[in-house]
């Protein structure tokens, strides 16, 4: 399977290829170290995720803008979410902040369930801030993203919290509540 995103074209067989295409408006040479760089923290950024007790892919080899990693079987989170998942991903979202990990685009698609584990993939937008608005702004991401995909995205986002609070901030909570107010203010406005 082939997918083909914004940034990358990700080929899934044995293991996950995830290739960073080039971008023809930039010129090559400062293309070519953007992108390896972006790959190279994508990668850094995986394995310190998984380190501190995320579930996310084992990394193969790292080359230039091109990640090997290990494929993950088994069933996308969009596919089966439920409020015991969503206090799941509360839990290990709040274990990312910990570390100043900031996903950057938590949403069920980016997540697996397997094994019992809910695993964390792409993390192409990854990056490490340490202040409360880029937490609150991962968080806002994934309740926008269940608002979007899911009838119940109220209790869904209600479980997260339970989960997050077990181990993160309630400031950070409180940060995506301020940050979707402004949303409503601006679509008002």
């Amino acid at each position: 399977m082939i997918y083909l995103g914004g940034e990358a074209e990700v080929r899934i067989g044995e293991v996950v290829v995830k290739k960073r295409k080039p971008k023809r408006y930039r010129l090559k040479e400062i293309d070519e170290m953007l992108r390896t760089r972006r790959t190279r923290a994508e990668a850094k950024l995986i394995s310190m995720a998984r380190r501190i007790g995320v579930p996310t892919p084992i990394i193969l080899d790292v080359e230039e803008d091109t990640i090997v990693m290990e494929r993950i079987y088994g069933t996308p989170v969009k596919e089966c979410m439920n409020e015991e998942i969503s206090r799941e991903i509360g839990r290990l979202v709040a274990k990312l902040h910990s570390a100043n990990i900031i996903h950057g685009d938590i949403t069920p698609m980016n997540m697996i369930l397997s094994g019992g584990k809910i695993y964390f993939v792409d993390f192409g937008l990854a990056f490490i801030d340490s202040r409360i608005e880029a937490k609150g702004v991962d968080v806002h991401v994934y309740f926008e993203a269940l608002k979007a995909g899911f009838e119940n995205w109220e209790k869904l986002r209600d479980a997260f919290i339970e989960g997050y609070l077990e181990i993160g901030s309630e400031e950070v909570i409180e940060r995506a509540n301020e940050i979707e107010e402004r949303g409503r203010y601006v679509e008002r406005s």
